[in-house]
């Protein structure tokens, strides 16, 4: 059978089966729609939690973005993977023992104030709907290769899913629907990685072959003849890195405690039936989550050696099936500048006279071969020439990555607006009932607003949720840090660091990314900080003028420092 096939064979049952768990579990009460009725089993939560955090950008862009940038990538699998540690340790239990729905409703309370549980509110909608542009963004990509449409149909067919167990299901359904989609995104994930470490260097373990020699029979290191092939082009060493210390550092800060203030992220520690089930459900997380994360830099060097190795000069009428397959995306395309009928991919950049002499003797007039990034882990078993089958389970994976943080964040949009905004501040009077439709009607117009920025995104797929992360740590984070371990933060301070920390890092973003992308390089960026990290900064920021501001305002209300000791210390250790 054909790749298309199998692609709509595998992809198919596993949305039938999605969909069948949806209309299984769906929600009939608000506790329901909004933490599943704090029933789930640690282990199913922990599944559930790595699949709302292994997003389209993990499954499908990260190891594409390490395998262009080599060691500078590595800022997203640091980051990631050392946040989520810091919210399991530092803040999950916590908020659980507080015992809250949502982000939101914690600000709120904690800070006594309605104003700043709307802040909190507009933040959570702002964090959510830029992460969730990356999503449909990445369903986009899946569907337009594999079921031969273009991007647009692809990102409305997404919506159709997600709105149907993401509306209907509510956290109840979308729980148990992220269980499958774990087990689906975590298998298409692995047997591609394992065909193709066997074939390149014999190890039948990833992780191993990364750091193997290659079965070629030239005695290299996988590394070594990667780093080859890229300074033979012009590109730096792939083990090496080029990005600026300071940038690395705050990319990689804004990532980590970005993850700690995710509200898709932190709702899911609600879930479970206690605080001990939440610390348990952190570790099954963690180990679910490493699984992927430790196999993704050896499918980047799996995936440039390939890519480097098969195209590089190849004539463009003999090039690989897998290569005229993405061509009809318009995600990877080749022009010919001298008219030579070959593939010239190289950097056209590199000034180095003596690379500029070997290019000019060889005849190439510039970089040939433009591709998008998003589509390295997706191609990379068409690459590898692995069976059909294989491709369309990868497809099914991708799908099940970025659908399942999808709903998990319109969840957070539709209950920050249902429950925060409607019923804690304009009508508390509202019914259950009442609430919960008003939840599924914001769910639904937020599946709109969410196919529209899939549609028209504002980069690539891990970018574009760094950014959303970089928003969450200027906003989220200090204010829900402060507010479990520091007593004395009041209203006032709380309230002034979210608005300066998000206004300036939403403002530093749309003026290096949208109003002048040309200015977007180290030359322009302040202390040479990227849009990607600019949320270190604003976290920083946020930090000093809630500081400052709560020192010359009134502490706390005695019952609010009393909340703080109680969700701190076991009753019996409290120290007033």
């Amino acid at each position: 059978m054909t790749v298309q096939h199998w692609t709509f064979i595998i992809v198919g049952l596993s949305f039938a089966l999605y969909l069948y768990i949806a209309y299984r579990s769906r929600a009939s009460t608000t506790s329901e729609f909004y933490v599943s009725g704090s029933t789930v089993h640690p282990v199913h939560n922990g599944m559930a939690t790595a699949a709302d955090w292994m997003s389209a950008a993990s499954f499908i862009s990260m190891a594409g973005l390490i395998s262009f940038m080599g060691r500078d990538g590595g800022v997203y699998l640091m980051g990631w993977t050392g946040g989520y540690v810091l919210l399991a340790l530092l803040l999950a239990p916590y908020l659980r023992k507080f015992g809250k729905f949502t982000v939101p409703n914690f600000v709120g309370d904690r800070y006594y104030s309605q104003f700043a549980r709307v802040v909190a509110v507009l933040c959570a909608i702002m964090i959510s709907f830029t992460y969730v542009a990356g999503q449909m963004r990445g369903v986009g990509i899946v569907f337009s290769r594999f079921l031969e449409v273009d991007i647009n149909t692809g990102v409305l067919i997404g919506t159709f899913i997600v709105f149907c167990y993401a509306v209907f299901g509510g956290m109840r359904g979308i729980t148990y629907t992220q269980v499958a989609q774990y087990c689906v995104l975590i298998f298409a994930y692995l047997v591609p990685a394992i065909f193709i470490a066997i074939l390149m260097t014999g190890k039948v373990i990833p992780q191993i072959g990364f750091g193997s020699t290659l079965s070629d029979g030239s005695g290299l290191h996988l590394l070594d003849k990667l780093d080859g092939l890229s300074t033979e082009l012009g590109f730096a060493a792939y083990s090496s890195g080029v990005r600026p210390v300071i940038d690395v550092a705050a990319i990689t800060l804004a990532l980590m405690v970005g993850t700690a203030g995710l509200p898709h992220v932190i709702v899911r520690f609600y879930t479970v039936p206690s605080v001990k089930a939440a610390r348990s459900s952190a570790f099954w997380a963690i180990l679910f989550i490493a699984i992927l994360y430790s196999t993704a830099p050896a499918v980047a060097a799996f995936a440039r050696t390939n890519l480097l190795s098969t195209v590089n000069n190849a004539t463009y009428t003999e090039v690989p099936e897998w290569f005229s397959n993405w061509e009809k995306t318009g995600l990877i395309s080749f022009s010919d500048k001298n008219g030579d009928g070959r593939i010239q991919y190289y950097n056209d950049r590199n000034l180095d006279p003596a690379f500029q002499a070997k290019v000019t003797a060889a005849g190439w007039m510039g970089n040939e071969l433009t591709i998008d990034r998003d589509i390295m882990v997706l191609a990379n078993p068409e690459i590898a020439r692995l069976p059909n089958w294989v491709i369309g389970l990868v497809a099914a994976g991708a799908l099940a990555a970025a659908l399942s943080t999808a709903a998990g964040l319109l969840l957070v949009i539709s209950s920050a607006f249902a429950h925060d905004f409607v019923k804690c501040w304009v009508n508390p009077r509202i019914t259950e009932k009442g609430e919960l439709i008003c939840a599924r009607l914001a769910a639904g117009a937020a599946v709109v607003v969410a196919a529209y920025f899939g549609i028209n995104p504002p980069g690539f797929v891990a970018q574009v949720v760094a950014f959303a992360f970089g928003l969450a740590a200027a906003s989220f984070f200090p204010a829900i840090i402060m507010g479990v371990f520091q007593k004395r933060m009041n209203r006032e301070g709380a309230i002034s660091g979210m608005v300066v920390g998000i206004v300036f890092t939403a403002t530093y973003i749309i003026w290096f990314k949208f109003i002048h992308p040309e200015q977007s390089n180290a030359e322009h960026w302040w202390f040479g900080i990227s849009p990607e990290g600019i949320g270190s900064l604003g976290m920083v920021m946020n930090v000093f003028v809630a500081q400052l501001v709560s020192r010359f305002t009134p502490p706390p209300p005695a019952d609010v420092q009393e909340i703080v000791a109680h969700i701190r210390f076991p009753r019996e250790l409290r120290v007033k």
